[in-house]
């Protein structure tokens, strides 16, 4: 646990484990205080994760172990933030989301509400790395999409309301509301019927 958690609101019925780090405090230039963390009722936080200070998170949040949520972020209620998951700093996520095991997402990401994201899925922002400076632009997530495991979705790109993007995408382009994006680079197909109308999370 930190030291120092005097900065830290943890709602009530919220259960953290020991070797947890809620409000870990990375040293800020001229700064004499971390910010405070906000994190509302009914969190279940276990073993490994670091929430660091400056973080705002509503009710019902749960991780797996070794999840990491870096500052100025806002997650919204009933989030689960899975096992090794990254959550890179600076970033809005809706409510009623699933980032399962291994999701890795970069600074100036949006994610929506009734977003699922598989295991092992890669969101970027960097759209030539190291090569230029073109400035950090994280994708955006519209509510009610699903990405699915190992997909890779590159800088900038909206993934549409309800959309379905498959396992294994690489996302280059933009995918429209109600459309499945298959292959790599990901192609737009008609989502089947089975597959249509938003994430069943809430």
């Amino acid at each position: 646990m930190s030291a120092d958690r005097s900065h830290v609101d943890c709602g009530a019925g919220s259960r953290i484990d020991p070797s947890a780090d809620v409000g870990y405090a990375a040293h800020v230039e001229g700064s004499e205080s971390p910010p405070p963390t906000r994190i509302g009722d009914g969190a279940r936080i276990r073993a490994g994760t670091v929430v660091y200070a400056g973080v705002e998170i509503g009710d019902g949040f749960a991780t797996g172990h070794d999840a990491l949520v870096r500052e100025e972020t806002t997650v919204g209620d009933d989030v689960l933030v899975g096992t090794k998951t990254v959550v890179d700093g600076a970033t809005e996520i809706g409510d009623h989301v699933s980032l399962q095991t291994g999701v890795y997402v970069p600074r100036e990401t949006e994610i929506g509400s009734n977003v699922f994201v598989g295991p092992g899925a890669v969101l970027t922002n960097d759209p030539y790395p190291i090569r230029a400076d073109d400035g950090l632009r994280g994708p955006t997530i519209a509510k009610g999409a699903s990405v699915g495991a190992n997909a890779t979705v590159l800088p900038g790109v909206r993934i549409g309301e309800n959309a379905f993007v498959a396992a294994g995408a690489v996302v280059c382009e933009d995918v429209p509301p109600d459309t499945l994006a298959v292959g790599a680079p990901a192609r737009e197909r008609e989502l089947p019927d089975r597959l249509a109308g938003p994430n069943q999370l809430a």
